[in-house]
Formats: structure tokens, sequence, C-alpha cells
């Protein structure tokens, strides 16, 4: 297997008042392709600066971070922002879906900054919420819905551009025991049956217990890195 995702020597720090405030120090890290990764630790352990380092959605202090083949530490803000839209699809806790389009509006949103004429983009939506089993809820709103189901609509947008890379912030934070298992169940079926690579932040032992590997990250430095086992 190769390495998807590179971070060497790489540090965040951020600026509060005259206070430096040291989030990464010194990170080394590989996450394989196809890996599907689970990143925990206390809060304010900087998991989630991690997280946000490996989407593109922030840059490194010093460091190199390299995704996709990308140097990501070199690009300016547009270049990211567009590398962001070609390589990942992003997961968040809520769901971040537009109250007031329909479920399938909702997943074409990002391809309506493609090439992508408007049949094409309807048989990407169809296609993937097929995939998340919502094929039948295409015209509902998001308030039309239950929490696990949007999930499943944010879900079908995060892999309508066909990206890369997955990234997930807490993505069954606020679900019910059942719905989170359903949720991560499909994020496994995503990792093994199609051969996304996922990096996932979660505090829940057991929803970590669904990736392959498993990061502990305290004090901004990797303590562990473990191989997860689950059914």
């Amino acid at each position: 297997m190769t390495a998807i995702i590179t971070l060497r020597g790489v540090s965040k720090q951020y600026r509060r008042g005259n206070e430096t405030l040291a989030v990464l120090n010194d990170f080394d890290l590989d996450i394989e392709e196809r890996d599907f990764v689970a990143i925990m630790g206390p809060s304010g352990s900087g998991k989630t600066t991690l997280l946000n380092l490996i989407g593109g959605l922030d840059q490194p202090t010093r460091g190199q971070v390299s995704v996709a083949g990308e140097r990501l530490d070199t690009l300016s803000g547009t270049a990211l922002a567009r590398w962001r839209a070609r390589h990942v699809g992003f997961i968040f806790q809520f769901y971040n879906l537009m109250p007031t389009l329909s479920a399938e509006r909702n997943v074409e949103l990002p391809l309506l900054l493609t090439a992508f004429n408007k049949s094409e983009r309807q048989h990407r939506v169809t296609a993937a919420l097929e995939l998340v089993g919502l094929a039948d809820r295409r015209r509902h709103k998001p308030g039309e819905l239950s929490g696990g189901q949007q999930q499943r609509v944010a879900i079908a947008r995060a892999l309508i551009a066909d990206p890369t890379l997955l990234v997930c912030d807490e993505p069954t934070g606020d679900l019910d025991r059942q719905t989170a298992e359903d949720i991560l169940g499909l994020l496994q079926t995503l990792n093994r049956d199609y051969a996304k690579t996922i990096v996932m932040v979660t505090h829940d032992p057991k929803a970590a217990s669904y990736a392959t590997h498993q990061l502990l990250v305290d004090k901004g430095q990797l303590v562990r890195l473990a191989t997860a086992n689950h059914g």
C-alpha cells in the first residue's frame, strides 16, 4: 500500500492576543491509501486541528503536509480550495444541509461548480442517494428527515464528486446508538467495498472500533497507533 497522507515535522500554533498557543508539535504521520483511521484524544489534544490540516481546511505553522500527491503547506488559499473541491468529501457532526432544498438538491450542490451538465449531475445524485439508501427520500427536505437520514444525505453529498478522501468530524456525535452504528456501518462499506480512504475524529471508542486503525493524540503529539478490530 502507498501512503496517501504524509505529515513530517508538522507544528501548528495559534495566536491568542500576545500569547502563542501550540496545538501540534513536530507531528509525523503516514496514512495508507484505502485505510479507515479513527483519531481519538481528549478535548484540546489537537485531533480536530490534525483533521483540518489533512482536509486542507488549514495549513501548518511549520512542516510538510502531503495528501494525494500534493504538498498542501505550499498552496495558496485559492489553490487549496480547488484541491479540496477535487479531493475531499467532508462529513460533520451537524449535517450542514440547506433547509429549503430537497435531499437531491443538497446532494447536487458540490456539482454546480463543475462542468457536468444537468443530466450527468442527476445521474450522479441518483447513484449517491441509492448508495446511502435514500433514493425514496430524494424530494424530502431536511426537516422531513430523521437525524440519521440527514447524515446519509450529508454522506451522499460528500461522495458526489468521487473524492479521494473522506474527512469526518464526529459524524455520529448527534445520533442515537443504533442510528450511529448504521452510519458507521455505511462508512465501513464505503471503505471496504468502494476503496474510500477515511479519516475520522471521534471521542467514542465504539465508533473508533469500526475503523481499521486508531490514532491516539494527546498534547499535540501522536501517542499511539493501533489496529482496530470490528466484525
